[in-house]
């Protein structure tokens, strides 16, 4: 062997010794594993109605009424008074659209009026289209009080035969009409918060 071939063998070995190391290290890695967790927190949903979460209290006019002389807190020709509807999306941490409605009303007394925002309703279902709304999720009252008049004058009618008239209809409506009654439904969703 020649002193030269002997040489490019011992630097041939060098060489597969030393790549051996460093291809080791360039083809090697470091890994690493993170662990965490996925947060989301859920908006909370809140509605009240009139203090209570998922009923309507009933409204009494007879218990609403401003004159304290009527036998048994019996609504007649003469007496008035008002309600009020509060709701409240405190807590909530989305918008509410929110709507009353009065459905099934019977037996009202053909003169009785009710009253919202100064203007007058001949009955209690004419309110629904008004009483409606919404509550913003980042309003800082979140509660809506809604306050209702009722009146059922004692004489109605500008003339003397519509006075007449109508208390003819006041006398047959005390007569035949034992209970005024109507359903509250106060709805509230949620306000899709992509719109």
């Amino acid at each position: 062997m020649t002193k030269k071939r002997k040489m490019l063998i011992t630097i041939g070995i060098l060489l597969i010794i030393l790549l051996s190391f460093v291809g080791g290290q360039v083809y090697s890695k470091y890994v690493a594993r993170l662990k965490g967790e996925g947060i989301a927190q859920v908006a909370t949903w809140r509605f009240k109605v009139n203090g209570q979460e998922e009923q309507v209290q009933t409204i009494n006019l007879q218990s609403n009424y401003n004159n304290g002389t009527l036998l048994n807190n019996k609504i007649a020709p003469g007496t008035s008074g008002k309600f009020d509807i509060v709701v409240d999306g405190t807590g909530s941490d989305v918008g509410i659209y929110y709507s009353i409605n009065f459905t099934n009303e019977q037996n009202k007394p053909s003169n009785l009026k009710f009253t919202y925002n100064n203007i007058q309703y001949n009955s209690i279902t004419e309110l629904t289209s008004v009483l409606t709304g919404v509550i913003n999720s980042n309003e800082e009252e979140k509660k809506k009080t809604f306050t209702i008049n009722w009146e059922w004058k004692y004489e109605t009618g500008s003339t003397n035969e519509e006075i007449a008239q109508n208390d003819k209809i006041d006398t047959d409506d005390g007569k035949n009409i034992s209970n005024y009654t109507f359903d509250v439904i106060v709805s509230g969703n949620q306000i899709n918060p992509n719109s």
